[in-house]
């Protein structure tokens, strides 16, 4: 068969018979080139070590370019009560959480318009309501990650089921006598009493140290050491919403109040003489002849607040355990001092002779006064005119004993000392 004739790139011509030597060398040239024809540019071939190598750097590669493509994950925020609880617990805080990433912001606010307060842990990852939250009230969280959106969440708070109030003595934004405590009557037995006093403050301006005293379980007074003075600006600050008082029970109240304390008027009624000498801020007002209770009957000695006052009002005897003995339905210018009921009011039924020189009631302190209660002239009417709520009548020798402090708004009767040891904080 014919033999073809293969062009060699060197010039020379290769033909059947040639020497192997030079057509290997030749073939290895013609292979080197065809392989560099398919090599792509930038890529460089190496011997065996290099080729290990190589081989580590491309997975290398492929393993940083992994990388770049796996999204990290999006912060995600848990609520606790959870989110869409009807009726969560009230008695502990709220707590907002946050996996794969930082709080940077957290707001927790009430249908009521209240908002919760509260702080961050160290790592920011975990926000606790400095308090808990109320009772029967919807919540809206609104929870921001750091770098992220915000999310939101509610819940709403149960209903507590036996409820409890406190109700306060002087009414608010009225002026009273520097005697006035602040009395306060609970609704409902109260057996946690430090938890209920810590949820009560009594301020004073001019500030004055004020400290609570339970009479019984419910019954706490406020009060100063002494009276309080002229022009005192004070103010009742209760938070009893959600305070357990009692096992199951719960106080309702969240509302400051005020009251004011007028001019100093303190009336000493002295019954070895049948007088009661008047002092205004100091100063003698007035001097009034009285009579007080019988050797029978007697008035308690001590001071006593005045808590109640009338005009006019009804009196029987039946209602203090003394049978039938008189029953007045207008006793003129009638004021409370004790619950038992002791008062200091206008006698109009009795001879003008006794008051200043005998003491012939059923233990109250009476003053000379018309019936009908509007002649401007009588003692009884001048005495209830220059009076208000919460004045001082100091009674001595009167033959009985001193009144208990529980009696009325009498907490004056107990020292100091006695006072502070009945506080619960």
């Amino acid at each position: 068969m014919g033999v073809s004739q293969i062009s060699d790139p060197s010039g020379e011509s290769g033909v059947p018979g040639q020497p192997p030597a030079r057509r290997s060398a030749w073939s290895r040239r013609g292979v080197l080139a065809a392989l560099g024809a398919a090599v792509p540019a930038g890529l460089v071939l190496t011997g065996c070590s290099g080729s290990a190598d190589a081989s580590e750097d491309a997975a290398g590669s492929g393993s940083g370019a992994d990388a770049k493509t796996t999204k990290a994950k999006a912060p995600t925020i848990t609520v606790t009560p959870a989110d869409g609880t009807k009726k969560a617990d009230f008695t502990s805080p709220v707590e907002i959480a946050v996996a794969d990433g930082t709080l940077a912001t957290v707001k927790v606010t009430g249908n009521d318009g209240s908002t919760l307060a509260g702080s961050l842990n160290a790592t920011k990852t975990k926000w606790t309501s400095a308090k808990n939250p109320y009772s029967g009230t919807k919540y809206t969280v609104t929870a921001t990650p750091t770098g992220s959106a915000a999310q939101t969440a509610t819940f709403t708070t149960k209903a507590p089921g036996e409820t409890f109030v406190g109700y306060f003595t002087p009414e608010a934004n009225t002026t009273s006598g520097v005697g006035m405590p602040v009395s306060i009557k609970f609704t409902h037995a109260v057996s946690d009493r430090a938890a209920v006093q810590k949820a009560i403050t009594v301020t004073a301006d001019p500030a004055v140290e004020v400290v609570g005293h339970w009479f019984d379980d419910t019954r706490l007074d406020f009060r100063p050491e002494t009276y309080w003075a002229s022009g005192t600006t004070i103010t009742l600050s209760l938070r009893l919403k959600d305070i357990e008082g009692a096992d199951g029970i719960y106080g309702v109240q969240s509302k400051d109040v005020t009251f004011h304390i007028g001019r100093s008027q303190i009336s000493t009624v002295d019954l070895a003489t049948d007088t009661m000498v008047v002092k205004r801020d100091g100063a003698t007002s007035a001097t009034y002849d009285v009579t007080g209770g019988d050797s029978d009957h007697t008035t308690w000695d001590g001071i006593m607040v005045i808590s109640e006052r009338f005009k006019q009002t009804q009196m029987d005897s039946s209602t203090v355990g003394l049978g039938d003995e008189y029953d007045i339905p207008d006793v003129p210018h009638a004021q409370r001092l004790t619950t038992s009921g002791t008062f200091i009011h206008g006698n109009y039924w009795a001879s003008t002779a006794i008051f200043g020189s005998q003491n012939t009631s059923h233990g109250c302190v009476g003053l000379h006064d018309a019936k009908g209660a509007s002649d401007t002239s009588t003692p009884g009417y001048k005495f209830y005119d220059s009076s208000i709520l919460g004045d001082v009548v100091i009674v001595k020798n009167s033959g009985d004993k001193t009144v208990d402090p529980a009696n009325g708004l009498n907490g004056w009767n107990m020292s100091w000392t006695d006072w502070k040891a009945g506080s619960a904080v």
